[in-house]
């Protein structure tokens, strides 16, 4: 579930050791002693993910799952059943947040070989909240949300119909699991890592961080190509993700070394974190400097900001998307007292500068 690269500066040269190579479905690469990089494929404009297989000694961690697909399934168990035994059992699935591509087979995993579920609280909660929107009808609250966003009927039949669907990439949750908070430390590979938790794209994102590798693994938090979704949804319409987000990339930069190995869910191993963060941060800035000066010729809804905000036409299956990215950038205007919205008399919310 990952974002429009607004219109912005030009890209940091980042290193990239892997280069263009990746593993082939089924099969391995390693990134770090204990570490080997695995890749599922995806049914969208994003065609894989990476995920991470973890030699414990004594055990087998996996990082992140893939979405439960029957190729996906095969795949995990080829894997894991080439290496497990009696003595080494898959012992612990973590996941960094809670997107069903990132979480999608982790109950799968765990029950069929009883491991133990690794997760943030909030990631947690909040996937199993919107699991249990499963076969409800969307709420007027989402209705009247994407009604004032500008959206015509057949938009808002669109939401209907698809509304409810999260539960369906996501495999039976356990019921219990090992909470993961920012500062934790633990072990893995033999080594000790620290959680770093982000927020923004998700409500409570662990990154992994082990030091003596110099290794990161960030799941959405920072991905070298593309920009991670920061969006606004129904549930919390006034919320600023934005300024959680670029708040998450500063807290990174001081966290993080600047040679730190990235092992990103997208795209390839790489290094340049630093450089990256601030083109993120940048991005979103000159992304909102754009809305301003496109508000000084009049008021805005959410629509009219797509072109302004991503340097170009929106397709049709990405309205949902573009919108809750458009809402978190005003939004965040708004709460730093640079805009003003309200409602007309068609329903429409429009924005204008103070």
């Amino acid at each position: 579930m990952d974002g429009f690269e607004t219109k912005r500066l030009k890209r940091p040269k980042l290193d990239y050791p892997h280069g263009d190579v990746r593993p082939e479905l089924g099969e391995t690469i390693q990134v770090a002693p204990g570490i080997e990089w695995v890749s599922m494929p995806l049914p969208f404009s994003l065609k894989f993910i990476n995920l991470w297989l973890i030699d414990d000694g004594d055990s087998w961690t996996i990082v992140d799952t893939g979405l439960p697909l029957p190729e996906t399934r095969t795949a995990w168990k080829s894997l894991i059943e080439a290496r497990i035994t009696p003595d080494k059992p898959l012992k612990r699935v973590m996941v960094t947040h809670m997107h069903p591509d990132h979480v999608g087979c982790a109950g799968w995993l765990c029950h069929k070989y009883g491991a133990d579920l690794w997760m943030s609280r909030l990631e947690y909660i909040t996937c199993r909240m919107l699991v249990s929107d499963t076969g409800r009808e969307a709420p007027k609250a989402g209705v009247d949300f994407f009604r004032r966003a500008g959206w015509n009927d057949a938009q808002i039949d669109n939401y209907k119909e698809r509304f409810g669907g999260f539960g369906r990439g996501v495999s039976r949750m356990p019921d219990a699991f090992h909470r993961l908070a920012d500062g934790d430390t633990f072990e893995m590979a033999g080594q000790d890592w620290e959680v770093i938790t982000g927020n923004g794209h998700s409500p409570e994102h662990a990154c992994l961080y082990c030091p003596s590798l110099n290794l990161l693994i960030s799941g959405d938090q920072i991905l070298p190509r593309i920009s991670s979704n920061v969006s606004v949804h129904p549930t919390e319409p006034d919320a600023d993700p934005l300024l959680d987000w670029m708040t998450s990339c500063e807290k990174l930069l001081e966290r993080l070394p600047e040679d730190v190995l990235v092992l990103p869910a997208h795209n390839e191993p790489f290094r340049g974190a630093h450089a990256r963060l601030r083109h993120l941060i940048d991005g979103h800035e000159t992304g909102l400097s754009r809305l301003k000066g496109r508000m000084q010729k009049g008021p805005l809804t959410v629509m009219d900001t797509f072109t302004s905000l991503f340097g170009r036409a929106i397709q049709p299956d990405e309205v949902s998307m573009a919108t809750g990215e458009a809402i978190a950038h005003l939004n965040c205007m708004v709460h730093r007292g640079e805009v003003v919205s309200s409602v007309g008399d068609d329903g429409v919310s429009r924005y204008q500068l103070t």
